[in-house]
């Protein structure tokens, strides 16, 4: 079976790393520094089915990407990663189907993988009905 492909977007190197490190058994994992570098690689990887975004990130926040790349890839699940608290801006975004899910950094590999299946198992049976 085919590895499902995964695009990480964090500016810190160290997590970039982490992620690809735990998560590279399981998944095809692309990363990038910036918003701007996952926008560019969304449009060269059609195979991506799962965005996860650092929220925090100089020149452009991760909902700031997210909401970029939702409007040209709307069937991507994605998450927001942050090592704060839940703000409004991330509430909001929850509840009007921007992002799938948020995470407290540091990440649970497990809690990570579960949110995908689970995301991935809702997709399938959205497209069956």
């Amino acid at each position: 079976m085919e590895k499902l492909t995964l695009l990480y977007i964090d500016d810190e190197p160290i997590n970039l790393m982490l992620m690809e490190t735990m998560f590279r058994k399981k998944y095809n994992v692309l990363t990038g520094k910036s918003g701007f570098e996952g926008l560019e690689l969304l449009d060269r990887h059609q195979e991506i089915k799962v965005v996860i975004s650092d929220m925090r990130m100089p020149g452009m926040n991760g909902l700031e990407f997210i909401r970029k790349a939702k409007a040209n890839y709307p069937n991507i699940i994605f998450f927001i990663l942050t090592g704060y608290e839940i703000t409004s801006e991330i509430e909001l975004s929850l509840k009007n189907g921007m992002i799938d899910r948020y995470f407290q950094k540091p990440f649970q590999m497990a809690e990570i993988e579960s949110a995908i299946n689970v995301m991935l198992n809702n997709r399938v049976k959205e497209i069956s009905e």
